[in-house]
């Protein structure tokens, strides 16, 4: 039977060449994840190139002349001519001015009915009224609580 101090010394040795495994398998993940990084970089800077010298030609060569040429897919060229523009960053839209943070909109939505509340709380149906002689007259207001 194994002693105490073997024991320990055996599991320590198993351990050893364990870390050691699990060592090198961090650096290269981490040094392949860093390459993958850095070309992927390239690749963009190279589509973005792609994309403005395309653009700079199409008054002089289109996209299906082109992929005759240079044997290029004509997808592959039209959507890096796409993706130059889809770099430039979004124009952000212009938020209302006025009024305190959480106040309503002053737009109108509909006709108001008069007693504060918003006109999109509750949808009422109107029926035309009808007057004694039959005909029909401007719908009377109605007025609907929620509770």
């Amino acid at each position: 039977m194994a002693t105490t101090e073997e024991i320990e010394r055996r599991v320590a040795e198993a351990d050893a060449a364990r870390s050691a495994k699990r060592s090198a398998a961090a650096q290269r993940i981490g040094e392949l994840a860093q390459r993958r990084t850095a070309v992927a970089e390239q690749l963009r800077d190279i589509e973005r190139e792609l994309g403005e010298a395309l653009a700079e030609a199409t008054d002089v060569i289109g996209i299906d002349e082109l992929a005759r040429f240079t044997d290029v897919p004509a997808a592959d060229l039209t959507q890096w001519l796409g993706s130059r523009k889809s770099s430039r960053p979004q124009r952000k839209k212009p938020k209302p001015t006025g009024g305190t943070l959480g106040a309503k909109s002053t737009i109108s939505r509909g006709p108001s009915t008069g007693d504060g509340q918003a006109a999109d709380q509750a949808s009422v149906r109107r029926e035309p009224s009808v007057s004694r002689g039959g005909s029909a007259s401007a719908p009377e207001p109605v007025t609907a609580e929620v509770g």
